[in-house]
């Protein structure tokens, strides 16, 4: 570890302290343990609360303000770890020895080299476009380049599957959690098909993995280039995944703060239990499509202002607030108009974020020699303490993961139309992970819709109309 960046390992460990000594040490035993399938759960709008599968890859326990990497304390893989090592750990289950780090980082150097993709991707708007849609088109766009999948003879054979029609099975019959999937193709479909390139692959399997962790991190930097009207830029095999990640968006190599601060976030966002993104990966992936189109779709549902981009408004609601002497006038003018005060809340945690535990002190350090990351932190910290005051430590109203995160990227330099990008390129790892933990006992998803439309109504001709 660089020595400059010793003061950052011991700001993220006094973190740890406080929120250890503000937290119990009791998992939840409901959700912490094999579930006996049919499960009994409460279910509300949008599947909330269902229990859709058992996992070992992440943990988030809210109420206490927990985040498990495969039972590694967040707290201790900022600290000590880098995103590289998580991702290991999040795809093997163990964290690596010397040399299969050193592997490991051998290959993301090797798949952050994208020069065909990057070509096929110049040729579209992206300076005109979302950013995660360019990035979704990327990820697209290296499935085409890196993989035999979409030639003719890479289809599944129909033959050889279990089941074709996944609604061959009544859905009023109750799951029970068969040990093997119910809908799966066998055989053939992992074969390599005659006649296909030499370079190509499947689209399945930990190589694949890989290759999506390095590549969508290169994609995102060539879009990043591309939408400030710069030709991208190859990454630098002597840079760790986050320093390659600033170098290829900016064009300017990071010092060793930016490049341990930047880790720190990447390892922040890697993984986050069943969220609407990770959900809607495993979605596709059941029914057995491949890893490049389920991490596409969950960079589209990543995208969405409900789940992706909160960081983003943050910090447009601190430029609009504008000085720490104006947080008073535009929370009760917010209160009135009943709206939304970004980076407050979330849908799971009931105590402190334990990523905004650690976001907090990196923005302080961050601000010490940055003006304007300085500016917002000062609203930041008045507008913070105002919300507490108003609503109370008892509505379980804390700062969120994105209320100093975009202060952070915005320090790093990151501009705000990337701040999402960013997020999708660490999250890859869990998607990733979660996606080959699934499949290993795969079930299609199938839930039921509640219908309460009419009936026996009579077809009326179009001329009786």
């Amino acid at each position: 570890m660089h020595e400059d960046t010793q003061e950052i390992t011991d700001l993220i460990l006094e973190a740890t302290a406080l929120a250890r000594k503000e937290t119990s040490a009791e998992p939840e035993p409901d959700l912490t343990r094999a579930v006996r399938w049919p499960v009994e759960c409460t279910v509300g709008p949008g599947l909330e609360g269902a229990i859709a599968c058992e996992s070992k890859v992440g943990y988030v326990n809210g109420t206490k303000g927990w985040l498990i990497y495969r039972g590694y304390d967040i707290f201790d893989l900022c600290a000590h770890s880098s995103y590289e090592e998580t991702s290991y750990l999040l795809l093997k289950g163990k964290l690596p020895l010397p040399p299969q780090l050193s592997s490991l980082k051998h290959r993301f150097t090797e798949y952050r080299h994208l020069p065909d993709v990057k070509r096929l991707l110049m040729s579209f708007p992206v300076e005109k476009m979302n950013s995660m849609a360019a990035l979704r088109l990327g990820t697209n766009l290296m499935r085409q380049k890196q993989t035999y999948r979409d030639q003719n003879a890479s289809g599944p054979h129909l033959e050889d599957a279990t089941s074709t029609d996944e609604d061959s099975i009544p859905m009023e019959t109750q799951p029970r959690g068969e040990r093997s999937a119910v809908y799966e193709f066998r055989g053939k479909r992992h074969q390599r098909p005659k006649g296909v390139e030499r370079g190509l692959r499947g689209a399945e399997g930990l190589a694949s993995c890989y290759h999506i962790i390095a590549g969508v991190s290169s994609i995102a930097g060539a879009v990043a280039r591309l939408r400030e009207g710069h030709l991208p830029i190859e990454p630098d095999p002597n840079l760790s995944h986050a320093g390659n990640l600033i170098y290829m968006m900016s064009g300017r190599k990071p010092t060793p703060v930016e490049e341990r601060v930047m880790d720190i976030a990447l390892i922040l966002h890697a993984d986050h239990g069943m969220n609407a993104s990770t959900f809607a990966a495993l979605v596709v992936a059941s029914t057995l499509s491949d890893i490049y189109f389920s991490v596409g779709a969950g960079i589209a549902a990543l995208n969405g202002p409900l789940h992706g981009g909160a960081n983003e408004q943050v910090l447009y609601q601190l430029e609009e607030i504008g000085s720490p002497d104006n947080v008073d006038e535009w929370f009760d003018a917010a209160r009135r108009q009943k709206r939304k005060i970004a980076g407050f809340g979330h849908r799971v945690y009931k105590a402190y974020d334990p990523r905004a535990r650690i976001l907090k002190p990196l923005a302080h350090y961050l601000a010490r020699t940055n003006d304007r990351a300085r500016h917002l932190l000062e609203i930041a910290e008045v507008l913070e303490k105002k919300v507490a005051t108003s609503f109370g430590d008892e509505r379980g109203i804390f700062p969120n993961v994105d209320y100093y995160s975009g202060i952070v990227y915005g320090a790093l330099n990151i501009p705000p139309y990337m701040f999402t990008t960013v997020f999708a390129v660490s999250r890859t790892a869990g998607w990733t992970a979660r996606l080959r933990e699934y499949l290993r006992k795969n079930r299609i998803f199938r839930p039921r819709g509640v219908y309460t439309g009419t009936f026996d109504r009579e077809y009326t001709p179009m001329e009786d109309r």
